[in-house]
Order: C-alpha cells, then structure tokens, then sequence
C-alpha cells in the first residue's frame, strides 16, 4: 500500500485547480489570431470545452471508487472543485455557441435547442449542472440536508446526457463518444447499488404499498 501521508487534501484542491485552469489558458494563446486552432476554429474550441468538461465530470465521478479502494479519504475533498470546474468549462463551451456561433441571435437559439435534439440534451445536461453548483455552496448544502443528496444524484444523469450530446452532435467519427458512454455506463455500475437504492425511495408504488402493510399491521 502506497504511503500517501504526505498528500494533504489542501495540496491536491490546489492541483485540481491548477490541472483544470491550465489548459484554458493554453487555449488562450492558441486561439488567438493565427493560432493553432485549424481551418474551422469556432468548431475546435467548442468541441475542446466540451470533451474538458466531459473529461472534469468523470475525474469527478472516480473520486469516490478511487478513495476506496486506495483507502484514502482525503481524496474525497477534490470532487467539490471537479464539479465546480466541470460546470465552468461546460458553460464557457456553451457560451462559444451562443458567442461565436449564433452571435447572440436570441430567437434562432430558442428554435435550434427546441428543434435540435443535442442541443436540448446537452442544455438539459448544463441545467443540471448549474443547479448543482448552486447548491454547492456549504450554507445551502445544510440547509437543504437530505434533499441536496438528492438533487446531487441527478450528476449520473449528467453522466448519461454529455456524452449522448456529443455522439448526436458529430456527423462522423462515433468512436470517441462511444467510448466515453460506455466509461459512463461503467462508472454508473459502480454505484448500481446506491443507485438501486435512489430508484426505491422514489418509487410511489412502493411507498403505496408500505403504506398498506403498515396499515394491515395496525
């Protein structure tokens, strides 16, 4: 077992910031005029902030398998600023399509996420994720108790929703979003249980019928 008493969890938040902002900056110098960003740049950063923020909401969700089975609780303090940094990489994504793309045209955004299916499934994907960053604040996290355990759980369904936005948005090329589905489907059978577990405390017809029970018993 590898003797991980020098780490500090102030010393990995800070990597996690570093390893997450890094990039953004090289895109920085990269996009600038007569950067290295290609015959279609708009195309490029857009895709780049996308696959990041897929690659952020992973890192997230292997936090907790990886703390386990490493045994190293301290691991556990960088999937706050992964969540965090994954909804600031996707709304800066989200952001050059609205900037670069449709330059803003207010009524042509409306019909293309209506009519486009990718486009309603990542801007779904990015309301869950906004929410969820809202809610991380520590005063709300208190305040809200079980139901911010809740609420957080929709992040599998973020896990599910990104990378289906990106198999529908490429025209060819399937293999890398293939790829990041099935990692998702394997990250989520990770948690089947406490997944299994969600699903019933939310089955109506469950507590229906353990309502039933309790009042045959009485």
């Amino acid at each position: 077992m590898l003797n991980w008493k020098p780490v500090t969890a102030r010393a990995l938040q800070v990597l996690v910031h570093l390893g997450s902002l890094a990039p953004l900056l090289w895109l920085l110098f990269v996009a600038l005029p007569g950067g290295l960003l290609g015959g279609d740049p708009v195309k490029e950063l857009t895709h780049f902030l996308g696959k990041g923020a897929i690659h952020l909401l992973y890192l997230s969700l292997c936090v907790t398998p990886l703390a386990r089975w490493l045994r190293f609780g301290a691991l556990l303090r960088v999937r706050r600023p992964l969540g965090l940094w994954c909804f600031a990489w996707a709304s800066l994504h989200f952001f050059v399509w609205l900037s670069l793309d449709l330059q803003f045209y207010w009524s042509l955004i409306g019909s293309e996420i209506v009519e486009r299916t990718y486009l309603l499934v990542g801007f779904a994907a990015w309301l869950i994720l906004l929410a969820l960053a809202i809610t991380s604040v520590p005063r709300l996290m208190r305040a809200m108790k079980q139901r911010w355990k809740t609420l957080h759980s929709f992040i599998y369904v973020v896990a599910i929703l990104a990378p289906v936005h990106y198999l529908w948005a490429v025209k060819s090329g399937i293999l890398q979003p293939g790829i990041y589905l099935a990692f998702a489907l394997f990250l989520l059978w990770l948690r089947r249980q406490r997944i299994a577990n969600l699903l019933k405390r939310k089955d109506p017809k469950r507590k229906s019928l353990k309502r039933k029970d309790l009042n045959a018993r009485v």
